[in-house]
């Protein structure tokens, strides 16, 4: 945020003020319009499995030895385990074979920095590994999930079809693939090669669109996790806001478990470990909307200010400054924090990631990245008692920088309300867009004592 020492004169100000504020609304404009349009198109990932190198795979002489059975494990309470997760389990009487295929794994070797980074990039191998079945359960049994175990009903010929496929899968050149959490994940891995055995009936079956989109699934999954949930609802873009097909919504393990069910491909359906699945948390929306509470409370100490000295300028100031621009410093503590970071990953997400769900994002309208330069400013009000005094200069900048963020919030509040987007906004409406701009009003009116420059000589 500049700083000037001394006050230009006033119609330069105004005019610099007003051809500022008139380019900025026209770039909030134009972005606003871009985003609007551009983020209609959709796209998917299309992971038909490749073409299987069948004379090179040595298959066992009497499928009738063969067993596969799915299992599926039910969401945990870590971040990285709220969709559960789906295995194969493969069994040969007649070679004594007992396997897990679990295609969740990836190289822990590189490092957690590494494998982090690599993740914000978009740059996600996975790989499949096979284990017996005492080591895989063992870990579920460690982190106290639900474990379903169902045999699939396959002919001796789907059964050497989804055999071919998994020998073909260990191969080394074939373990690692591009993990996609919608559309290329272990459960779609194990549903896409059981549409192959099958024939492409399970992906014939389920073309229907449901009543759920991918946004639903997400904040469902995270319930236990509300600011994991919250902070997903604002960085992923529109992509994730159309109904999902029943063929998509087996990305998810209890989806595919349950219309494989439907189909009549399970039998034998037993329940290796039962554990009680994580209680949902608060509702995050809800908590974000109590942050309104203080803020009109504040709204309600404004007050016209006295003039403490020469340089000050009237205005208005909070009752009880001791105690009320405290609490200001609290309220602007926590919403430059969100808004900032929101703001800053969503930008550096856009600009080099290859996630295109935090691409072009609509809430760039309302969380900036400059907003973390607000913290120093919370943290004043909050070590201080009282408002932040700054010149004249300076404070034309920041009565500036809040123009154009209502103005960018007044672009955002039409392009929902008018549909212009596909995105869904309608809780950061009506629970989060209030407490900005009571925050604003309180910055604007008194969160600033203007002081006058005074020049000598």
């Amino acid at each position: 945020m500049p700083s000037h020492h001394r006050v230009r004169a006033p119609m330069a100000d105004a005019g610099m003020r007003g051809g500022l504020l008139s380019l900025m609304f026209v770039i909030i404009a134009f972005w606003a319009l871009l985003t609007a349009t551009d983020l209609r198109a959709q796209t998917q990932v299309n992971s038909s499995p490749p073409p299987i190198d069948g004379p090179a795979i040595l298959v066992p002489t009497d499928f009738d030895q063969v067993r596969f059975y799915l299992i599926t494990v039910d969401v945990g309470d870590s971040v990285w385990d709220n969709f559960g997760h789906t295995a194969l389990r493969l069994v040969d009487d007649s070679t004594n074979t007992d396997l897990v295929f679990n295609w969740g794994l990836f190289d822990a070797s590189i490092g957690n920095v590494r494998f982090a980074a690599n993740f914000a990039r978009g740059i996600m191998d996975y790989q499949l590994g096979v284990t017996p079945p005492g080591w895989e359960l063992g870990r579920y049994q460690q982190e106290a999930r639900t474990v379903w175990q169902d045999q699939l009903v396959l002919s001796n010929t789907q059964k050497q079809r989804l055999y071919e496929r998994l020998a073909w899968n260990i191969r080394d050149e074939n373990l690692v693939y591009e993990y996609d959490y919608f559309f290329d994940n272990c459960t779609t891995r194990v549903r896409d090669y059981l549409d192959e055995a099958l024939g492409g009936l399970l992906s014939e079956q389920n073309r229907a669109l449901t009543r759920s989109t991918f946004r639903d699934e997400v904040q469902a999954h995270y319930a236990s996790r509300p600011l994991i949930s919250f902070s997903l609802d604002v960085l992923m873009n529109e992509r994730i806001d159309r109904r999902m097909t029943q063929w998509e919504q087996m990305f998810l393990p209890l989806e595919l478990r349950e219309q494989l069910d439907r189909a009549g491909l399970l039998t034998d359906q037993q329940v290796l470990m039962e554990f009680p699945s994580p209680e949902a948390g608060v509702d995050p929306y809800q908590m974000a909307g109590l942050l309104v509470i203080p803020g009109l409370l504040l709204l309600l100490c404004l007050r016209s200010a006295s003039i403490a000295s020469f340089s000050s300028q009237p205005g208005l100031s909070l009752r009880m400054p001791a105690l009320s621009y405290r609490l200001l410093g609290l309220l602007g503590l926590v919403i430059a924090l969100f808004s900032g970071v929101y703001g800053l990953i969503m930008s550096l997400g856009w600009l080099f990631s290859s996630h295109q769900d935090i691409h072009g994002n609509l809430n760039l309208l309302l969380f900036w990245p400059t907003d973390l330069f607000g913290v120093v400013v919370a943290l004043r009000w909050l070590l201080t008692g009282r408002a932040w005094p700054v010149g004249s200069g300076r404070h034309q900048w920041v009565m500036t920088y809040f123009i154009i963020h209502i103005m960018a919030a007044l672009v955002y509040l039409v392009i929902a309300i008018f549909g212009l987007s596909d995105q869904r906004v309608s809780d950061l409406l009506l629970f989060v867009l209030p407490v900005l701009a009571v925050f604003t009003v309180l910055v604007m009116t008194a969160g600033l004592s203007r002081v006058r420059s005074i020049r000598f000589g």
